[in-house]
């Protein structure tokens, strides 16, 4: 039983004092605040220590400590320019887990969206203990990578031999999904709208599409690239919708940036959603829920999987395996698509 805590202690007390509060060693409150207890130290002890740590107001000194184990108890994530509110949500799931274990996280968006950034430190190599990465920004701080320091990628090739965990939202079970509901309506002439990016997230979505509606015989999926904006998504979908031959059913957006340049060519073009076309996007962001009609997407949880990044990398500073994992992803089906009307056909 934990001893009653003195109230001369409260503001001022050592590892010493909440040691004999929680009735346990110095070693023990050591593991515990250094949050290395686990298989050591039992929940309830752990549970004891930390309760008596806050009723002393103790504060390990960080500083030597940090020192003493050669860590700066910062991390580095790096993602693509913050253009939409997923990056967002995944910095917040990141710094709650980080918050959690007493480490700050560095935001830095690769400043061309994709492709390589700067170092943003003089030596990342004694600036950070680890680096998280969107596979939108794969080939940012090459540098550092090969510096040695642990890194987790996020939606990213599981075979990338220099991470050391990866964490990926289903996204080809997401594009399934979007297939499925589409040929289950009638949908035989498809289009995809898809990102003109060279990132293994879009190359899986465009994969698992043409797998998809390949088993169905009858089926006509074409291609429309355009790079990742309103306006670009709209131009492509007005080439689409407005080309020679049948025109396309329904259009299938790698995001809801796509879907909503999409939905804005149809309205140029006199057609209606989802009369005339199905328009469908990916990722669920708040603009979704703002077009009319609403936008039938699939949902990537995002702030949780940059909490479970920053929970593998961790677990990797600290020596822990660690194998990342899947995510799972939800189809949100709204107003934005519906069964091919009989003049449009299948």
């Amino acid at each position: 039983m934990a001893a009653e805590v003195p109230t001369a202690l409260a503001g001022r007390a050592t590892s010493k004092d909440v040691a004999r509060v929680a009735g346990v060693s110095q070693a023990t409150v050591s593991l515990v605040l250094g949050d290395k207890w686990r298989g050591r130290v039992s929940p309830r002890t752990a549970d004891a220590v930390r309760s008596a740590a806050r009723e002393l107001g103790y504060r390990p000194n960080l500083a030597a400590r940090n020192l003493r184990l050669g860590r700066t108890r910062t991390v580095l994530l790096v993602v693509p320019a913050l253009t939409t509110e997923f990056f967002a949500r995944v910095y917040t799931g990141a710094a709650r887990v980080a918050a959690e274990h007493g480490f700050g996280v560095v935001l830095y968006p690769s400043p061309e969206g994709v492709g390589p950034a700067r170092d943003p430190f003089d030596s990342a190599r004694a600036s950070l203990d680890g680096i998280i990465a969107s596979s939108m920004a794969a080939g940012a701080l090459a540098a550092v990578r090969g510096g040695g320091l642990p890194l987790v990628m996020l939606d990213s090739d599981p075979s990338d031999a220099a991470a050391h965990a990866t964490v990926n939202p289903d996204i080809a079970g997401g594009m399934r999904r979007v297939a499925e509901h589409l040929l289950a309506l009638g949908h035989r002439r498809i289009t995809h709208l898809a990102a003109d990016v060279d990132s293994w997230t879009f190359r899986v979505r465009a994969g698992a599409l043409a797998e998809a509606l390949g088993r169905v015989p009858g089926t006509r999926l074409r291609t429309e690239r355009a790079a990742l904006g309103v306006e670009d998504g709209r131009r492509a979908a007005e080439r689409v919708l407005s080309g020679p031959g049948p025109a396309p059913t329904a259009l299938v957006c790698d995001d809801d940036i796509l879907a909503a340049g999409a939905c804005k060519a149809a309205r140029r073009l006199g057609l209606r959603v989802p009369d005339d076309v199905s328009v469908t996007g990916f990722d669920d962001l708040a603009l979704a829920s703002a077009l009319e009609p609403e936008l039938t997407t699939v949902r990537l949880p995002a702030e949780e999987v940059g909490a479970r990044g920053m929970s593998a990398l961790l677990a990797v500073v600290e020596g822990r395996r660690s194998d990342g994992g899947e995510v799972p992803v939800e189809l949100v089906v709204r107003g934005s698509t519906a069964r091919p009307s009989a003049a449009t056909g299948p």
